[in-house]
């Protein structure tokens, strides 16, 4: 059995460990032991941001669309206002992190990194808000993903800004949301025929939720990680996976015994995002595994001292490397489409 191995988050900034513990404080005492959310305690911990649909700011304007107010099912579009007569820009489908409970596009903490993203790729950051568990459980989460992008392409989206290229479409999510854009990108590769105007070109995988009945050497090693811990990532897959179910459910064990086989299937290029603090990273490897195994065509990046959610602390030397990798990922698809587009005559 591997060492425990404690967490030094060396390099962050006292602040920075003060809200990380904070949050990890709320989302455990708001987990209840009959798998129920004080939401009241948990919104004290979550302040939220309003969109900038008039005023930039920090170079941003964002508006927020209802897709189906009945599930509360909403988007926020963030477009950086310096390209916005600019040519064409990229279009990033976006799914927030939480475990599947928690969080949402309104989150300051998420419409800060949106924002930060939509400027330094740069591109058309598409932020969704889905439904949470344990109120909704599977599928909820992932009919609401690809709900968005048929919102999209059914042109109903009257705010989409004129430079905004839907033939250069990335899905992308941290955590919760980037296990939400696999199943995402999975089904949009099995109803290929029912998107006309979107077209998926790659995944952005930062630090996806996935795990199993097995205890890997890095769940079982790393212990008192901020804003994740083992009886969290167990509290969240019950709260979140249909009754009784267990961890090797095709939802968290993409490529496990119950897992879906993707290699017919239309899947975009991936980067996958690790970090060697986090207890996750077995699991993403095995992802990264399993999708060369399937013959997709996959990067990975990893960065050996960072933690679940790293990419937070907007100002730290890992976000401006993950930054870099997004944009030059986003740039190497985009110039693959333009050489591949057939010449006009």
């Amino acid at each position: 059995m591997s060492n425990p191995q404690n967490t030094k988050m060396q390099g962050v900034p006292l602040k920075a460990k003060l809200l990380l513990a904070a949050h990890s404080f709320a989302a455990d005492r708001a987990r209840r032991p009959d798998m129920t959310i004080n939401r009241r305690l948990m919104n004290l911990f979550d302040p939220k941001a309003p969109p900038s649909p008039s005023k930039p700011h920090h170079g941003v304007l964002s508006t927020d669309t209802s897709i189906d107010s009945s599930r509360n099912l909403w988007f926020r579009l963030f477009n950086p206002f310096a390209t916005t007569i600019a040519s064409s820009l990229p279009v990033i489908i976006y799914y927030h992190g939480g475990g599947f409970a928690f969080m949402g596009p309104d989150s300051r903490n998420y419409d800060d990194f949106c924002r930060r993203l939509a400027t330094q790729i740069p591109a058309i950051i598409i932020s969704v808000n889905y439904r949470l568990s344990p109120e909704h459980k599977y599928p909820s989460h992932y009919d609401d993903g690809f709900d968005a992008v048929k919102f999209i392409d059914d042109g109903k989206l009257s705010d989409l800004p004129t430079n905004a290229d839907l033939n250069r479409c990335f899905l992308a999510g941290d955590s919760a949301g980037g296990n939400l854009a696999h199943h995402v990108a999975v089904r949009c590769g099995e109803q290929e025929n029912q998107l006309q105007k979107v077209k998926i070109v790659g995944l952005i995988a930062v630090q996806p939720f996935f795990g199993g009945e097995e205890r890997t050497p890095a769940e079982l090693r790393i212990l008192n990680t901020p804003v994740l811990s083992l009886d969290r990532t167990d509290w969240l897959w019950k709260a979140f996976l249909p009754e009784g179910s267990d961890r090797n459910h095709e939802a968290a064990n993409v490529f496990g015994p119950n897992g879906k086989d993707i290699s017919g299937i239309k899947f975009p290029s991936t980067v996958l995002f690790v970090g060697g603090f986090d207890l996750l990273q077995d699991w993403q490897r095995k992802y990264y595994e399993g999708l060369k195994e399937s013959g997709k065509e996959v990067k990975l990046v990893e960065y050996p001292d960072a933690f679940h959610g790293f990419f937070m602390l907007t100002n730290s030397s890992n976000f401006r490397s993950f930054v870099s990798e997004v944009s030059s990922f986003v740039q190497s698809k985009s110039a693959e489409i333009e050489t591949s587009s057939p010449t006009e005559t």
